[in-house]
């Protein structure tokens, strides 16, 4: 069953009333106020040209003919979807309309997350919900799972244009490793940005698109996590340095989702023990937690983001790295590279949501030594309809590759 048709048909509405029922929920409120609740914009596939200069609200009861509330001055804003209309004008009105579209529903999801433990679904502001609570008196939950459902999940078209993607990003990795290889041979400069650069130019000719700019880091500026090299300032890549390149692309095509992968190398013809025993660590934490979702999800047991992160983590831990692992273990993957989905992550907050079938998240354990180097390998994890786990960006990294090799 996909994830919805191109417009919010009857049949998506029926499949968001079952999840929310399934949820023991009275329904789900929408809301945006010039354009701040971007789920609701995907999720509803309104028109991208609509102003939405005013606050509305959507909202689709458990059972039932979902409802619209609109300002008088941009009552069409939510005519693409089913549902019956109710206008309002001023505040008195829109409190008023509030009770009436909610009909007494008790317990109410919105784009809301307690104490914002999950900031991607924290959108809807603390005085809207002061708002929503006084005037419906109902309960307001989390609509985290619900918009990994509606949301998050792919359709097999979506999975084989990831596909797609990460074929063309593991040969541009290579690629970008052998450009570094020509020019050090040659003793001719090249730096951090020359090469993200070189990766920018091969994405294009592929037919890949990106949000923001991939990352060739060396040295000390690998152990930042999220360093971006400027022309102005990036390091020339010599031999004895180790390399990092992350990297991320979607196919330049309407509903695109992400491929997010990060390589290891170093620019010599062997990989020093020092680099090569530091990999060896964040390897087997990848792999650790790769087998831990295999074996939960063939148990049919409920899997969490945060647990994962725990399997992650205690590896590095137990081989006494756990202090240099300073950020979680992944994140969801969709139309954005960082998706709304589950992250895989008991660090920066402890994700709570199930890893459900039709989501990818990335695995990217790190260990970051400041001013000397870091070490990250990063793969793709995808849940199949089925629950069959599948990882891509294959062939996965193995070894740190010795680039002048």
């Amino acid at each position: 069953m996909d994830r919805f048709d191109q417009n919010l048909s009857a049949n998506t509405v029926k499949q968001i009333q079952e999840t929310v029922k399934s949820n023991n929920l009275d329904g789900w409120l929408m809301y945006s106020f010039r354009k701040n609740n971007p789920i609701v914009g995907k999720v509803l596939n309104l028109p991208a040209h609509l102003s939405q200069m005013r606050r509305f609200f959507y909202f689709i009861p458990a059972n039932g003919t979902p409802q619209k509330l609109v300002h008088g001055i941009e009552r069409g804003t939510l005519d693409s979807v089913p549902g019956d209309k109710m206008i309002y004008s001023s505040w008195k009105e829109l409190e008023e309309g509030l009770k009436k579209i909610t009909k007494n529903g008790k317990k109410i999801a919105m784009e809301y997350s307690p104490e914002a433990a999950i900031p991607y679904v924290s959108l809807v502001d603390a005085g809207t919900i002061e708002l929503v609570r006084k005037a419906t008196g109902a309960e307001i939950v989390s609509s985290a799972d619900l918009i990994q459902q509606f949301d998050s999940t792919w359709d097999d078209e979506q999975l084989e244009l990831h596909l797609e993607a990460s074929k063309s990003i593991v040969k541009t990795v290579h690629e970008a490793f052998a450009e570094i290889k020509k020019h050090v041979s040659a003793k001719k400069k090249i730096t951090e940005f020359d090469v993200q650069s070189f990766i920018l130019k091969r994405f294009k000719e592929d037919g890949l698109a990106v949000e923001h700019l991939p990352n060739c880091s060396v040295n000390e500026n690998a152990a930042d996590p999220h360093y971006e090299p400027l022309e102005s300032t990036a390091k020339a890549i010599k031999e004895g340095d180790v390399v990092l390149i992350d990297l991320w692309a979607k196919r330049d095509v309407p509903r695109a989702v992400y491929a997010d992968y990060t390589w290891m190398g170093f620019v010599g013809t062997a990989v020093p023990d020092k680099y090569a025993k530091i990999f060896e660590v964040v390897k087997g934490a990848r792999d650790a937690a790769i087998a831990f979702i295999k074996t939960e999800i063939n148990a049919d047991r409920p899997l969490f983001g945060w647990q994962v992160d725990d399997v992650c983590r205690n590896f590095i831990k137990s081989k006494g790295y756990g202090e240099y692992f300073i950020h979680r273990t992944g994140h969801s993957i969709g139309e954005d590279v960082h998706g709304n989905g589950a992250n895989i992550d008991n660090l920066e907050t402890k994700d709570n949501r199930r890893i459900m079938p039709r989501t990818c998240f990335s695995i990217e354990p790190g260990i970051y030594f400041v001013d000397d180097f870091g070490m990250r390998t990063e793969v793709n994890v995808y849940i199949t309809k089925n629950k069959d786990v599948l990882v891509t960006g294959t062939p996965i990294q193995q070894t740190v590759i010795p680039i002048m090799k």
